[in-house]
């Protein structure tokens, strides 16, 4: 009995973490090799393993006019999107950081949109873009008649509403990042800075802004992340349209694989997100890796 009492005190944590382990393992990466085992055959409604295709699903992938409106918009998207909410979240954690008046209140006001989902998100965001019924429609009430907003009809700039809505959603998050990151600077390095003479504009650029560089690549990262997988606010927002012109790799993904019934295809596209995914934060990984080891 001691000796199996040993080996359980041992290994506690062990059997603890294994049911996790291994539901993780079947529910994640086995689900992944499926999907990419999938890619090489011709499944259409049903998953068919035998009716292997090679490389067709993907030439089939690239040769398909959506698919090159989904990655056109994807960049557009996640370039504006990555891009504003870093701009805006490092803008609002420097303000925070001033020590100004109800900085609670404004933390709060700031990320309170990230607390609710995508969908509700998109569905707030469809009735302020609307004419008939938002923004258009409350300036022409207004006496504003000339005031146009129609940019979610217009198949051309359909896809910045959905950035602005992306963007308004996840800027406090990025905010609250910056501000924990900047709340752990060294306050001795910003003093010797000031008594060298360095202006506020010169602190925050040689000092401030490189002490980031962690806390900016996780946002990168957690952002790139977001823009991959933007499924369900571009659903509640647009639903892909006008047209297919907001469409998105999760879109197409999911349109092809549970609604025009080709499997195969949308496992193909799910592979190249998942690639594309892997491209961002491998080697965001292997960088904090080799700094835990440096350090």
């Amino acid at each position: 009995m001691p000796i199996v009492s040993r080996w359980f005190n041992h290994h506690m944590s062990k059997l603890a973490l294994a049911p996790s382990l291994i539901l993780i393992t079947v529910g994640v990466y086995g689900f992944i090799a499926f999907t990419t085992v999938l890619s090489f055959t011709g499944s259409k409604m049903l998953p068919s393993l035998s009716s292997f295709v090679g490389l067709l699903q993907y030439q089939r992938l690239w040769a398909t006019p959506r698919w090159s409106v989904a990655v056109e918009n994807f960049a557009v998207f996640s370039l504006l999107y990555i891009g504003l909410t870093t701009v805006i979240g490092l803008g609002l954690a420097i303000l925070l950081d001033q020590k100004v008046r109800a900085e609670g209140l404004l933390r709060s006001i700031y990320l309170y949109p990230m607390s609710i989902s995508f969908i509700v998100t998109g569905v707030a965001w469809q009735w302020l873009m609307a004419p008939d019924l938002g923004l258009e429609k409350a300036f022409h009430t207004w006496g504003w008649t000339s005031f146009r907003f129609d940019w979610i009809k217009d198949d051309q700039m359909a896809i910045y509403c959905v950035v602005i809505a992306g963007v308004w959603q996840a800027a406090g998050f990025v905010m609250a990042l910056f501000l924990a990151a900047l709340r752990g600077i060294n306050s001795e390095i910003i003093s010797a800075a000031r008594i060298d003479g360095a202006g506020g504009f010169q602190i925050y650029r040689h000092v401030v802004i490189p002490a980031l560089r962690p806390a900016m690549l996780t946002a990168l990262v957690l952002q790139a992340h977001l823009a991959i997988k933007s499924y369900d606010l571009v659903i509640a927002l647009t639903r892909g349209g006008p047209g297919y012109s907001t469409e998105l790799p999760s879109t197409f993904m999911y349109g092809f694989t549970f609604t025009r019934n080709e499997m195969a295809l949308g496992s193909a596209s799910a592979v190249v997100m998942l690639c594309t995914l892997a491209a961002v934060i491998v080697p965001y990984l292997y960088s904090e890796l080799k700094n835990e080891q440096r350090h």
